[in-house]
Order: structure tokens, then sequence, then C-alpha cells
């Protein structure tokens, strides 16, 4: 055997055995809490199967405990696990962990501007200003309401213009969601049959669909090879691009039409705001429509899957939906347009709300935090700048505070009057200085648009559905549930 062949081979195992001895030392000189042990460059990426994300850091609990350190590439990750471990960090200690982290697939599109993704004074800046404009236009306040409601009869009409046939809701839902975004940013709603229109959602529901696909978890577990590996995961930038451009062009719009004692919409207040504050670099145009890019995902993507996610699960459960038509029937009737002052009333309604956006879990990792400063949790040190991954799937499928946190079951959120019962482990939006902004307004829209679906519709299958139909796909970023066909039979008149 050629002797320089085996010296080579040699030279090549002691190098990799060198190297490795050395990250192992240095990686475990760390106070962090334990897991599974990385691999130069690569980190623990081998140890993730292809495109089951979720189900990986899931399974690493079992044998690291509630709180563990994984890494991606040379990135330490501090994953939270369970009800106890995500509110000793978001709630507890609210400011150690109110930073930001790093996720890849979204951080090439936002660049760090905008106020989901931003941090310290930025984020501080834009997350105030976006509260206040929403309250102002009326989160939580009449306004808004009546806008929630105009659509819903829109939506009401177009469900009825059907006649009973089978579709696919998908289309229905993003259009009618988003319509009370653009609402808010744009000062007008868009008819359904809109081209512009139903090709800004579309291009929002590829990029979900991409950022949650395996080659959207790879990005963001090695950003540092990915960006230079063609693929699927390219296409987010090219989805996003569209849309940026959409908005830029809506902003100039405003731009010209602008009346300082008259804002029409959220882009007058921020251009009002730019003038105002014309030495703060918080109120550029970049942050104005990363904000609005960060609203329209919040706000409409996740409210849509819900609505999809609760549609398939009351035909999956028509006993439900009998109980919810009762409900709607005793305390709406059917000439009235729910209001959001009927969810108190109704606590069959909320809980069954409640429990869907339990069940499906749209968002199963949250977006991910950052420790702001040094912290001593659970005897460990989490130094400054960590990224932290609160797995929210593990809170809400929590068997300590859910009896049956795999099946649907309204009772967990009611007590035994009948009566609506809160859970602290209810966490879909998050907790802490990051819970999501624009709470207020989703849950005001889910109760207003199930209500009025469910007071016109009986919700039916084209097939049988199993508890297998209605169980969230864990993926990456996002659940989405399975493409379905339903159709909706009224049950009265037309509104």
């Amino acid at each position: 055997m050629d002797i320089t062949w085996l010296f080579t081979l040699f030279t090549a195992v002691l190098v990799s055995y060198t190297i490795y001895s050395s990250w192992n030392a240095i990686y475990r000189r760390h106070n962090l809490p334990p897991g599974p042990t990385p691999l130069p460059i690569v980190g623990n990426v081998l140890q993730i199967r292809r495109g089951e994300l979720i189900k990986s850091l899931l399974e690493f609990r079992e044998k690291y405990g509630s709180v563990y350190t994984v890494y991606f590439g040379h990135n330490p990750i501090v994953v939270l696990c369970g009800y106890d471990a995500v509110k000793e960090a978001l709630v507890d200690l609210p400011e150690e962990f109110a930073g930001r982290g790093s996720l890849p697939t979204n951080d090439q599109i936002v660049n760090g501007y905008g106020v989901t993704f931003a941090n310290g004074g930025r984020w501080r800046d834009l997350r105030r200003f976006s509260l206040t404009i929403l309250r102002n236009f009326g989160m939580g306040k009449k306004t808004i309401e009546e806008r929630i409601q105009e659509e819903a009869g829109f939506l009401v009409a177009e469900i009825g213009s059907l006649k009973g046939k089978y579709v696919d809701p998908t289309s229905l839902l993003v259009q009618c969601v988003s319509n009370i975004i653009c609402s808010i940013v744009f000062g007008n709603r868009f008819e359904y049959d809109n081209e512009s229109f139903q090709n800004l959602i579309a291009l929002f529901g590829l990029t979900f669909k991409e950022m949650s696909s395996a080659w959207g978890q790879m990005m963001d577990v090695l950003p540092n090879i990915m960006r230079y590996i063609p693929g699927p995961h390219k296409r987010i930038n090219t989805h996003m691009d569209k849309v940026k451009a959409f908005i830029l062009k809506r902003v100039k719009r405003n731009q010209e039409t602008l009346d300082p004692n008259s804002p029409r919409d959220y882009i007058d207040c921020f251009l009002i705001k730019q003038q105002q504050e014309k030495d703060n670099p918080n109120f550029n145009t970049k942050n104005m429509i990363m904000t609005i890019l960060n609203l329209f995902f919040a706000g409409t993507e996740t409210v849509s899957t819900t609505l999809r996610y609760g549609f398939l699960i009351l035909m999956r459960y028509p006993e439900i939906q009998i109980k919810l038509h009762k409900e709607i029937d005793q305390v709406i009737g059917e000439n009235r347009i729910p209001n959001i002052e009927d969810r108190s009333k109704m606590p069959y309604m909320d809980a069954v709300i409640h429990e869907i956006q339990r069940l499906c879990d749209v968002l199963p990792m949250d977006f991910p935090h950052l420790t702001t400063k040094d912290v001593n949790f659970r005897g460990y040190t989490i130094p400054k700048g960590t990224d932290i991954y609160p797995l929210l799937t593990s809170v809400l499928n929590d068997s300590k505070q859910f009896a049956t946190p795999n099946k649907f079951n309204p009772d967990h959120f009611l007590n035994s009057n009948g009566s609506f019962k809160k859970n602290e482990a209810f966490m879909p939006f998050s907790a802490g200085k990051r819970v999501c902004l624009g709470e207020g307004l989703a849950r005001m829209e889910l109760f207003i648009f199930l209500s009025t679906i469910l007071q016109n519709f009986t919700l039916t299958s084209k097939t049988k559905l199993t508890d297998q139909d209605v169980t969230p796909r864990m993926t990456g970023f996002v659940n989405i549930p399975r493409s379905y066909e339903m159709s909706f039979i009224p049950r009265t008149a037309s509104l």
C-alpha cells in the first residue's frame, strides 16, 4: 500500500481529532445548559431530521430537560420547553429576555428593520408608535370593530354566492383577514377579485410555505452555508421584494397627497412622524416599509390559518358546531351582526376559539428571543446576545396545564359551571415584552369572523374527517393545515 496515502490519511484523522477535541473543550467551558455535543462548523445540524426541526427540538427535551443548548453551526441556541421554563424566562425576567434573536429566513428580508425584528431603541420607538397608531385607528375601539363587521358582511355575501359549492376556503379567508390590515395601513379594503390584491396575498402564502419547508429550515440552522447554495429558499427574497415594491408604491402615493392635519391611515401617520422627528433615524422609510410588512405577516397569515384550522375542527366535531349554533341563536339571534361585547356572554364560543388556537399551534417556536444581558437562569449562565427559542408548542401542549393536550377539548377553558376560565399557559401570542402587538386585533377578528360565519352557515366537509386530518403538521416556522374542500350550507337568509 502507498505509504504516502497512509500518511495523508493519518494526518487527516489526527487533524480532525485535534479540531474536534479543541472545539469540544471550548464548548464545554461555557456554563450553558446541557445539550447534544456539537460538531465543528455544523454544530448539531446532523442530529436534526431534515424538514422536522420542531420535532427534533422536542425530542432533545426528552434527554436534556426543559432547558437545553443546541448549536446551529457555531451559534448556541438555548431552547426553553414547557410552561414553567417559558414563563420563568419571558414573564418573570421580561427585560433580560426582551431582545429579538436571529431567524435567517427573516433576517435576509428585514435586516434588523421594522418593529418585529428590531432591537434596542429602534424596537422601543417603533413598537410604541405602532401601538399608539393601532389604538388611534381603533384597535380595541368601535371603529376597528365596525371595519371587521363590515368585512364579515362582505365575506358572508361572497360565501353566499357560492350556493353551497365545495371550495378550498384558503383564498377567501386570507383576503378577508388581510383587508382589515389593508384598511388600517392603506386606508381602504380591496375587492376579492382585485388582481393586485390577490397577487399580494399569494406572495405572503408562498413566503410562509418556503420558510417552513425543509430548505427554509436548513437556512435557519446553517445560514452561512445555505446562503451560497441554490434552492427554493432563495425565492423568499424574490417574493418579498415584490411585496416591498407594492408597499413603497403606496407610500409614494400617500406622500403626494398627505394632509398632516388629517391622517388617513398608518402610512400617513408614519410620514407625519418623520416630519416631526427628522433627526430620529428610527422613523426612516426602511423602518416604515418593514413595519408594514411585519403587520401584514402577523395580521394576515396567522389569523387566516387559525380560521382554516377552526373550520376543519368544527367539521370533524359537528356536535361542537351544533352547540355553537345554539349559543349564537340565544345570544345574537339571526338578524344582528355579532359584536365584541357578545364574547362575554358566549363562554362556549370563547372557549372553542381558545382551544382552536391552542391545538392549531400556528407559530410553534415563536420568533427567537435574545438575552439583553448576562442571565443566571436555573443555575446556568446565559451570556448577553444568546439566541433563545421558547417553544410555544411545548407550552400549548403542556400536560401539566391541559388535561388532554393532544385532543381538541373546549373544557380546557371552561369551569364546572360552564363559564369561561383563563389558563396562563395559553400563549399563542407569546408573552412578556415581545408579546404580539396585534393580539387584541387578532382576538377580535377571530370572534367576529367565526361568529358571523356560523350565524349564517353550517360547515360541511367533502370527506369524512379524522383526528389525523385536524392535527397540526409540525414543520418549521409555521404550522399549515392540509388542503381541503368544504361547503357552507345557509342556515338563514344573509344579513
